[in-house]
């Protein structure tokens, strides 16, 4: 069973590197629940497939590299690199990690948890902290 729920993962980013979502009700329960790192949630499959299809036509999935699975029962967690480009130009990268709950083989409730890749120490001048000032987008 581990197996068929690490090769649904999968699955789901090919179809985003891909910009095809061709079998989603294969994935998704009918009323699943998809949560993005930066809000908006998406209830039901239906709702998930016209967001698919939305986005894909404002920008394109360029790397989304799974890290590491881990299993518990019916939950994973799921830790992965994500990089996209928008149609204005703009590039979004971060690291993630979406936890998954499943019913009957299926994608039951999705949550995703986003991690900046600009990292750095702001004490590394002196006791008093140093940020860098950029706005992240998706939080």
């Amino acid at each position: 069973m581990i197996q068929q729920k690490e090769q649904a993962v999968r699955r789901w980013f090919a179809m985003w590197l891909a910009g095809r979502a061709e079998g989603l009700e294969e994935l998704f329960a009918p009323d699943a629940v998809y949560i993005e790192s930066w809000g908006p949630e998406y209830h039901g499959l239906e709702k998930i497939r016209h967001w698919f299809a939305e986005w894909n036509t404002r920008g394109r999935v360029e790397e989304w590299q799974i890290l590491q699975f881990f299993h518990q029962g019916e939950e994973s967690l799921v830790r992965w690199l994500f990089r996209d480009r928008m149609e204005d130009g703009r590039t979004e990268a971060f690291e993630g990690l979406s936890l998954i709950r499943w019913r009957e083989g299926k994608i039951a409730f999705l949550q995703e948890f986003g991690c900046s890749l600009r990292r750095y120490d702001p004490y590394a001048a002196g006791p008093e902290p140093r940020f860098d000032g950029q706005q992240t987008r998706w939080f």
